[in-house]
Parts: structure tokens; sequence; C-alpha cells
């Protein structure tokens, strides 16, 4: 916090108060210019439910939260897309928020099968929520090395996968600004009142 700020309270910068209340999570550095460099999403390139590529300039400048899940998962998935739902149902009329939820079971999740399942949902429109599926190796390195959550393929698991449960909270910049549990409601709340801290 005291890094925080003092980047603020540089000569010109006044301290954005609201954007102070929510950590900025993961590694960083102190580069040659003496500026802090925090933990960033890297570049992707995938494919939403209705066919067309979803790029990092698509949440450029945007909030957004993240999951990893897949349509036929027997265990956690059907309460973390429930409580999900309850952050799209929120925030689904405000532009500059998004929901990425990442498929880790390619094969089967083609982007038909994730338009019907977004359907069921209750999700209409991509606007929002985007239903992500690519190549499996790049979402779980993604998920893995960006996200720092929990997303891979394991035989011994229900339904041959293993992921977490988290839900991510993405700031503007691409940093990740908090974590849920996204099987708790309680956790949840959490997420839902943190949102407007970093929404601008």
């Amino acid at each position: 916090m005291i890094i925080l700020l003092a980047i603020a309270c540089k000569p010109g910068n006044k301290p954005d108060v609201s954007q102070l209340d929510l950590p900025i999570l993961g590694e960083r550095y102190v580069d040659d210019n003496q500026d802090t460099v925090y933990h960033r999403i890297a570049d992707f390139s995938l494919v939403n439910q209705l066919g067309d590529t979803i790029t990092n300039s698509d949440v450029s400048g945007k909030v957004y939260v993240a999951d990893f899940f897949f349509t036929s998962c027997p265990t956690i998935c059907p309460v973390m897309k429930k409580e999900m739902l309850r952050v799209y149902e929120k925030y689904q009329e405000n532009p500059n928020f998004k929901i990425l939820s990442h498929s880790i079971d390619v094969a089967h999740d083609t982007p038909e099968v994730l338009k019907d399942y977004a359907e069921k949902l209750g999700v209409e429109s991509a606007s929002t929520w985007n239903f992500l599926t690519g190549d499996q190796e790049k979402i779980f390195e993604l998920g893995q090395t960006s996200y720092l959550t929990t997303a891979m393929a394991d035989q011994l698991e229900p339904g041959g996968f293993l992921h977490s449960g988290a839900f991510l909270l993405i700031d503007q910049q691409g940093r990740i600004r908090g974590v849920y549990d996204g099987t708790k409601s309680d956790q949840v709340d959490r997420l839902i009142n943190d949102i407007p801290k970093i929404l601008k």
C-alpha cells in the first residue's frame, strides 16, 4: 500500500481513493525508471459463443470478471454459473463491464454448445458475458500463468478436468484486483460490492 500511495501522490497526480481500496495482486518489480510494474493478464485470442474472436483489446479499459469452467462439469460449475448470473444481472447494462468465462473442455465446448449453454442460463447477448473457447493448452496457460488459478486436464477428477472455482476481478489495465470463491454467495456478494470500487 505504501508503494501504491507513493505512485499515486507523485507531483501532478491526485490519488484515486476508490482504486486504493482494492490491492493489486500478483508479482511486481521496479523497472529501470524506478516505476513499479505490476502483473497483467497476457495477450489472448479466443472465440466466443457467437463465433467472434475476443482479444485483450475487447476488454482494454474495462473492468471484467474471469472464471474457468466447462459445460459438462458435474461438480462446482452449475453453482458457479448460478452465482455469476447474479453478477451479470447486476452489471449487464454497464458498457464498461464484461464477464469472460473460459471453457477448459474445448473439444466438447464449441461455440454452438457455448451459445446453447448461455441461452439456457438466460444470457441472450455476448455484449456483456462471453463464453470462450480456443486452443486448450493456451487456455490452460492463460489460467495458470495470467489469472494465477487452476485450469488443467486431470483424468482423476470428475469430468476429466481440474479447475478452481475462483472469480477474478480484473481492472482496466489488466491487473488482478480480487479473487473470490464463486461457489459461495457471501464471496460473490463481496465481489458485487467491490466492482464499483474500480468501475468508472
